[in-house]
């Protein structure tokens, strides 16, 4: 079995090599190839990866490159994980939006655009190239913003599924402060990627029992410490929402916060240089402490599982993913791209039945959606006006005046990315 990581060289890598050597027997590669233009980096993080698997004993063979169309070859599935502009194009997002008194963040907003718009062609062209070698291989998108980057992919008739670790993270969390094994606990996981709420939590299965309302009662300050949202809150929505919901509900906080600290793309750097020097370490062997704080925890488990079950060796048959909507949610078009459980196998992803939401979540829901219709729109067809659109559109932005700052500064800090501008 051959598996291509696009974006292999990542500092996140060496914890998906990790996870690859930990749960052979769930995937059992006989081939990852990691691909990356970056010469210096990949070399690094190439030969920890191989120092990983041989200490854990992984029969499999690694192999660097930075030719796409050489690791896509004849692989059976692509994980996608890259990062078009690197750190220096997040550290923009991040901060040129917070001028007019709106979020910068890399996945929502203003920020969250720019960086679709510069991933989506990118995303495409690579898609084309596993086409072309393999029309049978899955895509795996790792790569944000999740939800509109699989809508595109899924538009272009390509064999993808979206995946993003804050499912699994919930789960790790809410097992341990229940003191049960992770498998046990199954979420009403719902919404659009990095726009969830839990709505349910059961244990021992689907239909097992329902603790939700047990877990907030005598953890909710643990819970709403961790998401940075006040107690009350979780109380009177009754579920407990993603912490990407922050952004939302409490815009204006968040936004004083970014404008005194430095920003996550600085501190990221700043970890990231210090992880690339350790991994150049030819006694260093296993993934560091350093790359938990790097972000993307469970990130290996949620990957082998998911690809695990695609390529029908096993994996859990049902989990969370981004997918078609396919009339889950009824106040969605079908071809809507949401985050919610799923039953996986060699087919692909189908979604189970979601409960009737609130219309809190779906009016949430159904704004962002219409959003990332116009997003899609600009990354692909490119231009102003389209850029502008999205920008008003998105519930964290609206106003005319900020749609118009923030799309000038949009294509003038993302112009050598963008093939219209």
């Amino acid at each position: 079995m051959k598996l291509a990581v696009v974006g292999g060289g990542s500092t996140y890598t060496p914890e998906l090599i990790d996870g690859f050597a930990r749960l052979r027997d769930t995937l059992p590669l006989t081939e990852l190839v990691l691909v990356d233009p970056a010469a210096d980096r990949l070399e690094l993080v190439g030969g920890l990866a191989r120092r990983i698997f041989a200490k854990q004993g992984h029969p499999g063979k690694i192999v660097t490159t930075g030719d796409p169309d050489a690791a896509v070859a004849d692989a059976d599935a692509v994980l996608l994980q890259l990062r078009v502009g690197g750190q220096a194009a997040r550290q923009q997002d991040e901060t040129w939006p917070l001028e007019c008194g709106c979020v910068g963040q890399e996945t929502t907003g203003a920020g969250g655009l720019a960086k679709a718009l510069r991933t989506v062609p990118v995303v495409l062209d690579i898609a084309e190239r596993v086409r072309r070698a393999n029309p049978d291989a899955w895509i795996i998108d790792f790569t944000n913003p999740v939800g509109i980057v699989t809508r595109a992919l899924l538009q272009a008739g390509h064999r993808a599924v979206g995946l993003c670790n804050v499912a699994i993270g919930f789960q790790r969390k809410f097992a341990a402060l229940l003191g049960v094994a992770p498998s046990d606990v199954h979420l009403g996981h719902v919404g659009l990627n990095h726009l969830t709420w839990e709505t349910s939590v059961r244990l021992g299965g689907p239909d097992g029992a329902e603790v939700l309302p047990e877990l907030l009662a005598e953890h909710g300050d643990a819970i709403a410490d961790d998401l940075r949202l006040p107690r009350p809150l979780l109380d009177r929505l009754g579920v407990v929402p993603s912490y990407y919901l922050r952004y939302f509900y409490a815009h204006d906080e968040v936004v004083r916060e970014l404008r005194t600290k430095p920003s996550r793309a600085a501190e990221v750097a700043a970890m990231e240089r210090e992880l690339l020097r350790m991994y150049g370490d030819p006694g260093l062997d296993e993934k560091p402490e350093l790359l938990a704080a790097r972000g993307g925890a469970f990130y290996s488990e949620a990957a082998v599982d998911l690809a695990a079950a695609l390529l029908g060796g096993g994996g859990s048959p049902v989990q969370v993913v981004n997918v078609r909507n396919d009339g889950t949610l009824p106040f969605l078009p079908d071809d809507a791209v949401i985050e919610a459980p799923a039953r996986v196998d060699r087919r692909g992803a189908a979604p189970l039945p979601v409960p009737e939401l609130d219309p809190l979540y779906t009016g949430l829901i159904a704004a962002v959606t219409a959003y990332e219709d116009l997003a899609l729109e600009a990354a692909l067809r490119g231009g102003r006006d389209r850029v502008f659109k999205a920008l008003l559109s998105h519930p964290l932005i609206g106003q005319s005046a900020y749609a118009d700052t923030l799309a000038d500064q949009l294509i003038a800090h993302n112009r050598e990315h963008l093939a219209w501008a």
